[in-house]
């Protein structure tokens, strides 16, 4: 029997395996969670809703198991303490918006008619979630998913391959029934052929373009609808009229945090010549007081990454870099515990341009690259140089000039005067290589069901 297995990249030991299910073992999960779902979808809207706020409570009270857990899965240190408050926003917030969001559009009724278009569960959906936000990414659909009456089949990447355990647990413990949220071992051969087999009615998928691919090529031919979001190299320009320090504190802190591992992490900043020196001098500063080591140590504010293999990308990328004429400005000597494995000391490169693969691959570790730039024109081109558009960061005192500036970037949100961040109240959803469709929102809940149409004549004289 296939073994899932994760290594842990606090000390490379087999943290977690479990057994990988047969194809007819999965058949039989999906076969459950379709033979539950007409009975969920028939049970009061707000019934589902509470019932998935009960399962987020629950899990909220699994904290101390949860976030020790995600340390020596994928690294981040326990000081952060897991990932409850955005969990938490998220839940709550599509919760607050269900009933508006699957409100029937009512066209007319009168005497003679009634026209209306409702929304309607679309059956099973196949959440596929990754490894770096492990919870808020799967809770992302799991959660307007179930509220709108669909079952859920969950696979979670083998690196966090507790967290759909407990995922289902507390939801299952909160009294959703076992057969309508549902986890699964999965290898990849086994996950194509249930998607290839027209398995689910909805597929989201959130990981590297190369697995997204995968997925439209599984999906082929079964007009399943796919939700992909996928790679990212999100930029931040900072205008001459920022607010310097803030600019420094947020893009930093985008471009480091949870080690860089982060779909909209910021990993290219264009700064405009006059603030550029005092920006970079900063923004040394800032990431050189970061304690790099054991995750498990409440002390330690950036773990490892969640694998070796990717802290060699990483490293490779800065070397190409450097090779190519960048300079590396954090001093490694601040950093003893890097240890060309998982622990990798975070870097700032300048004299980097999109020559560089370090400026134009995604590189999801805590490296960032910044260039000087003369004009809203020069830093908008560059901006759109790329093959992911998920996010930009824009930074300046000047509304218009963002929202004027914003129109012409390549990118699923805008931000002016923030980063790295997700607001369930907007679309979560990227452009080009970084996937389609979108999540959360009224239009997350659109996604995740299909409109259909009543046209009832109540009169035929």
């Amino acid at each position: 029997m296939a073994m899932i297995q994760c290594i842990s990249p606090v000390d490379g030991s087999v943290y977690a395996e479990r057994p990988a299910l047969s194809l007819d073992a999965a058949k039989d999960v999906v076969a459950r969670a379709r033979k539950a779902q007409k009975a969920w979808a028939r049970r009061p809207l707000e019934e589902r809703v509470q019932l998935v706020l009960k399962g987020a409570a629950r899990l909220n009270e699994m904290s101390d198991v949860v976030v020790p857990e995600l340390a020596w899965q994928m690294g981040r240190p326990v000081k952060y303490g897991g990932e409850y408050r955005g969990f938490n926003e998220r839940s709550n917030y599509v919760a607050s918006i269900a009933a508006d969001a699957l409100a029937p559009l009512v066209v007319e009724e009168s005497d003679r008619f009634e026209r209306r278009i409702e929304r309607e569960a679309h059956g099973v959906v196949f959440v596929v979630a990754p490894w770096n936000y492990p919870y808020m990414t799967a809770i992302n659909t799991i959660a307007p998913a179930l509220m709108a009456g669909n079952t859920v089949v969950l696979k979670h990447a083998s690196q966090t391959l507790l967290v759909g355990e407990r995922l289902v647990q507390a939801f299952v413990e909160a009294g959703v029934p076992d057969e309508v949220f549902q986890n699964v071992f999965l290898d990849h051969e086994t996950t194509s052929a249930l998607i290839a087999a027209g398995s689910f009615n909805f597929v989201n998928f959130t990981g590297s373009v190369e697995g997204g691919r995968s997925m439209e090529r599984a999906a082929a031919g079964t007009f399943t609808g796919l939700g992909l979001e996928l790679g990212g190299k999100d930029p931040g320009y900072v205008m001459e009229d920022a607010d310097l320090d803030a600019a420094v504190d947020t893009l930093m802190d985008g471009a480091t945090y949870n080690s860089g591992q982060c779909c909209c992490g910021i990993e290219r900043v264009y700064v405009h010549e006059s603030l550029y020196d005092a920006f970079v001098e900063k923004s040394v500063a800032w990431v050189s007081n970061y304690k790099l080591g054991n995750p498990l140590d409440p002390e330690t504010s950036l773990g490892p990454m969640a694998n070796k293999r990717f802290a060699k990308v990483v490293r490779e990328q800065i070397a190409d870099a450097v090779s190519k004429g960048a300079k590396a400005l954090v001093d490694p000597k601040l950093f003893p515990q890097d240890d060309g494995g998982a622990y990798l000391a975070p870097q700032v490169l300048v004299d980097v341009d999109h020559s560089m693969a370090f400026m134009r691959e995604e590189t999801f570790g805590p490296a960032v690259g910044i260039m000087k730039v003369k004009s809203d024109e020069e830093a908008l081109a560059l901006m759109n140089d790329s093959q992911y558009g998920l996010t930009a960061s824009l930074w300046t005192k000047d509304v218009e000039r963002a929202a004027r500036l914003g129109r012409d970037i390549e990118t699923g949100t805008v931000f002016m005067n923030r980063a790295d961040y997700l607001d369930p109240a907007l679309c979560w959803t990227g452009v080009k290589e970084t996937g389609r469709g979108g999540s959360l929102s009224i239009i997350g809940f659109q996604n995740l069901t299909r409109p259909k149409s009543f046209h009832l004549k109540k009169v035929t004289a």
